[in-house]
């Protein structure tokens, strides 16, 4: 039994058991090594860290060490950060500011500059320069033309529906295009520059339509209606230091509302018929009272020309009556003869007649040949013809 106990597996056991405690204990301490609790980083980790770094050398233009031996020995030189490391990355840190702190600026654009947040100046076009962090930059584009739309027909709502002067619902669809004029107090005075400009040209069309009646909107005044927009929100926003710059105003439409226009439209038909009647009406009055006019003017005037005829003549007759009689008066003989030949000249004037001299006393006439009655046959011809 005790041979048995020393024999070979006794000593073989007893030494394999020892050589087995050894080679355990040394597992334990590499175990432990690799895995203690108390151990600072583990091995495998710090592989991979040295390979990375070797790796990172290599790129940078170093030399990576192949073997333990050589790893070990560059372990010293490894572990750390080279001069040419550094300089890299002082270079690589000085192209990011450079890149962070120039910048472009377009021709249709301005910078807004900020130094620790606030305003410092207004960048123009070109390349300018920023150090960054402490001035940032923000570029916006200033000719750029904008336009918010504003009506029923654009967004879907009732923006659009608003009241005349003379009560009438009128719906108005327009647009106002605008640019900015100033960066700065567009950036730091609108929280919301689209809803403001929104806000600010509708309730500027409000104003205005509401000291109009709706005949003009709908015809004549649209240009001036646009015209007068366009001051009042420029003037609004001037007073907001909003920067913003209006354009113009396009003014699309002003048309009555849709649930009722059809309505209007028949509405409208009806009083240019009745414009155009009484326009015809006023026409037909103004030529037939025109002709009375002047058909009694006419008559009055005739009647003023024969009252003066007959006045004239009468008093011509008058005065000729008078200077004959004073002649008369003067010598009656000479006088009479002389009126009783103007009378005959009157009488006889046109009177186509043959005086025959009293010659040969009782007889006297006789003796005078037949003629051919040359002035009948003339005045015969002359009728003829």
């Amino acid at each position: 039994m005790a041979g048995n106990n020393g024999g070979p597996w006794g000593s073989g056991g007893g030494n394999r058991g020892g050589g087995n405690d050894n080679r355990g204990g040394g597992d334990d301490r590499q175990r432990g090594g690799n895995r203690g609790p108390e151990g600072g980083q583990i091995p495998e980790i710090e592989d991979l860290m040295k390979k990375g770094q070797e790796q990172l050398r290599v790129l940078m233009g170093g030399k990576g060490g192949s073997g333990g031996g050589t790893g070990g020995g560059a372990g010293g030189d490894g572990g750390g950060i080279s001069k040419g490391m550094l300089a890299l990355g002082a270079i690589a840190g000085v192209v990011l500011w450079g890149m962070a702190s120039f910048y472009t600026v377009k021709p249709e654009e301005r910078s807004v500059e900020l130094f620790l947040g606030e305003f410092s100046s207004i960048g123009n076009p070109g390349l300018n320069f920023a150090p960054w962090p402490l001035v940032t930059a923000e570029v916006v584009p200033v000719t750029t033309e904008r336009t918010e739309a504003i009506g029923t027909g654009r967004n879907g709502s009732d923006s659009g529906l608003m009241l005349t002067g003379d009560e009438n619902v009128v719906d108005i669809d327009f647009q106002v295009v605008w640019n900015i004029s100033d960066p700065a107090r567009f950036l730091f005075n609108l929280a919301d520059p689209n809803l403001t400009i929104s806000a600010v040209s509708e309730s500027a069309m409000r104003e205005i339509v509401a000291q109009s009646k709706l005949a003009p909107i709908l015809n004549r005044d649209r240009e001036a209606i646009a015209d007068r927009l366009g001051d009042l929100i420029q003037d609004t926003l001037d007073s907001y230091d909003a920067g913003v710059n209006i354009v113009r105003v396009n003014f699309d439409k002003a048309d009555p509302p849709a649930d009722v226009i059809a309505s209007f439209r028949d509405v409208q038909a009806a009083e240019q018929e009745r414009d155009q009647v009484q326009n015809q009406a006023d026409a037909y009055a103004n030529q037939v009272l025109a002709q009375a006019r002047g058909e009694a003017a006419q008559v009055l005037e005739q009647a003023e020309g024969y009252r003066a005829q007959v006045v004239n003549s009468a008093e011509g007759e008058a005065s000729r009556f008078s200077a004959v009689l004073e002649e008369y008066l003067k010598a009656p003989d000479v006088t009479r003869k002389r009126l009783y030949l103007e009378t005959m000249e009157r009488v006889l004037g046109d009177v186509d007649k043959i005086i025959l001299d009293d010659l040969g006393g009782e007889g006297g006439g006789q003796g005078v040949l037949p003629y051919l009655p040359l002035n009948e046959l003339r005045r015969n011809s002359n009728g003829g013809n």
